[in-house]
């Protein structure tokens, strides 16, 4: 799946726009789209690093409308949380030298209110 097809629209709520300082951002995502599919396709389009996800399956609430009665789509919700201080990563290469890489991550996801 494209990214674009896993990530469908953002959730605001309250409680999701409390959680916006510790970094935890929540998305509406395809049904069955897997967590590491989730961290990638959010990855690629916010470009920053994602560091855990956890999903869940929202049941359909039962309306009604008149005399017929009803039931709202089943649908699936990603709470990301995102580092929200991407610093440099040092490893060991060949030899025992150390060496850094600093990819460019931004610390946070400004196009998560205006959607």
């Amino acid at each position: 799946m494209l990214p674009e097809e896993i990530i469908i629209a953002p959730v605001v709520t309250e409680k999701s726009n409390n959680e916006l300082q510790e970094g935890k951002y929540t998305f509406k995502v395809n049904k069955k789209a897997t967590k590491i599919e989730i961290a990638k396709a959010v990855e690629k389009l916010f470009e920053v690093k994602v560091l855990k996800v956890n999903t869940m399956t929202v049941r359909g609430k039962s309306k009604r409308v008149g005399y017929h009665t009803g039931k709202t789509s089943d649908w699936k919700k990603a709470i990301v949380t995102i580092d929200t201080n991407p610093g440099e990563a040092t490893y060991l290469a060949k030899g025992g030298k150390t060496t850094k890489i600093s990819k460019k991550y931004k610390d946070s996801i400004e196009e998560f209110m205006g959607a």
